[in-house]
């Protein structure tokens, strides 16, 4: 594709903004996949059409537009039905996509793991299976025989077949990865290390915080959905209190059901999560829309109950700094942070090291090295970052929590500041 038409369409009129807003997120999306755009309608219509969405005068104008000006595809921001998809493709003469395909293409350009192209494969077989018939619609049936197809099976309905076995096996595929996640998140809890996941809206500045806090080198592009797949390090923070951060991927408006269906295994980290960090970006006029959206997944997700750290990134892009007042007094415990400057990051990591410590402490013990039981004990249910030996005693530095506290009273010297 090398000449788009972007159409968004809205059907109450104080929608507008919104649909505009919308418009220039798909502009945003279409150019991640370096599709060129050509140009781009606004359209309001009173009521939804089934053969179109938009009314029949409506599709023959955007038909003529595409004939004039040599388009090659139109590209809706509304979800269209299989039948409105084919009924646009046969008026147009052109490739039809909408939303929800264009950012299938994105995921599948940029998933790297096996498992993240396990899920985009199942989303698109998904997407594409009540749309086959765009496909082979036009083939007649074919006749049956000993040792052949079923009398009257046509190549629609053998790929229809086909599909549906490729998403059955792909479901057990990812189901068996489950599985070892599960196993490999049961013995990470069993290191005593809390976790938290770092969520939000796409292009937001969740990679970006990333490597602020733990100089891992992940990929941070001013892209939507530059990066897909979580990517988990361990962060000392400055209680000493160790932590397990995650970068998860992020959301979008209107993100496909299918999409939070395929990517529940990877969006899972922020169920498990001790606690989550939301990442916002405060230069962006519609933010208060992104935390809704960022929500509304964590809701589905089961997860928007959960302590939460919220976080206005890119003050560094506000000129005028009273423009924030507003946000400061609707979210009063958040943080405005620039992750590329450093403004506000030690308040946002002081925060991140309270909600981690949860009652714990880091300090030193010293023990009789035939206490055999006790020390097993302290290895195994605390976090113990030094060990000592000095002839029959042991002495140790360790994380406890507010039961070990109790239980190792007798054995704590003075606590680490």
């Amino acid at each position: 594709m090398e000449r788009a038409l972007l159409v968004g369409a809205f059907f109450k009129q104080f929608d507008r903004p919104e649909a505009e807003s919308l418009l220039q997120e798909l502009e945003e999306l279409v150019g991640t996949l370096g599709v060129p755009i050509i140009d781009r309608m606004l359209i309001f219509s009173r009521e939804t059409h089934a053969p179109y969405l938009l009314g029949t005068g409506k599709a023959a104008e955007i038909a003529e537009r595409v004939r004039v000006e040599g388009l090659d595809s139109v590209i809706f921001d509304n979800e269209l039905t299989p039948s409105q998809q084919r009924n646009w493709e046969k008026i147009t003469g052109v490739a039809v996509l909408d939303r929800q395909e264009v950012i299938l293409d994105i995921f599948a350009q940029r998933a790297q793991t096996h498992e993240a192209r396990l899920q985009i494969e199942l989303a698109r077989m998904e997407y594409s299976l009540p749309r086959l018939t765009r496909a082979w619609g036009h083939l007649v049936r074919q006749g049956g025989g000993i040792g052949a197809k079923g009398e009257g099976e046509s190549q629609l309905e053998q790929d229809k077949r086909r599909v549906r076995n490729t998403i059955s096996r792909l479901k057990a595929q990812l189901e068996e990865i489950r599985t070892i996640r599960s196993t490999q998140r049961k013995d990470r809890k069993r290191t005593p290390i809390p976790n938290a996941a770092i969520v939000g809206y796409t292009n937001a500045g969740k990679s970006s915080l990333m490597r602020r806090l733990t100089g891992a080198e992940v990929l941070v592009e001013d892209k939507l959905f530059a990066t897909l797949d979580t990517t988990t390090r361990k962060v000392a923070l400055p209680n000493h209190q160790p932590l397990l951060l995650t970068d998860t991927v992020g959301f979008v408006r209107r993100l496909p059901h299918r999409l939070v269906e395929a990517f529940r295994a990877t969006l899972e980290e922020s169920v498990l999560a001790e606690f989550l960090v939301h990442i916002l970006d405060v230069s962006q006029p519609e933010v208060l829309t992104f935390y809704k959206t960022t929500m509304d997944v964590l809701s589905e997700l089961g997860s928007d109950t959960k302590r939460m750290i919220i976080a206005f990134n890119k003050v560094d892009r506000i000129e005028e700094r009273s423009a924030l007042e507003s946000l400061r007094r609707q979210f009063p415990d958040a943080h405005f942070i620039s992750t590329h400057t450093g403004e506000g990051m030690d308040g946002l990591v002081d925060h991140m090291a309270e909600l981690a410590s949860n009652g714990s402490r880091v300090c030193t013990l010293e023990l009789p090295a035939a206490s055999g039981d006790r020390l097993a004990r302290l290895h195994r249910a605390a976090q113990v970052l030094e060990t000592h030996y000095d002839e029959d005693r042991v002495r140790l530095v360790a994380v406890l929590s507010p039961a070990l506290l109790r239980d190792y009273q007798d054995c704590i010297q003075e606590p680490l500041e």
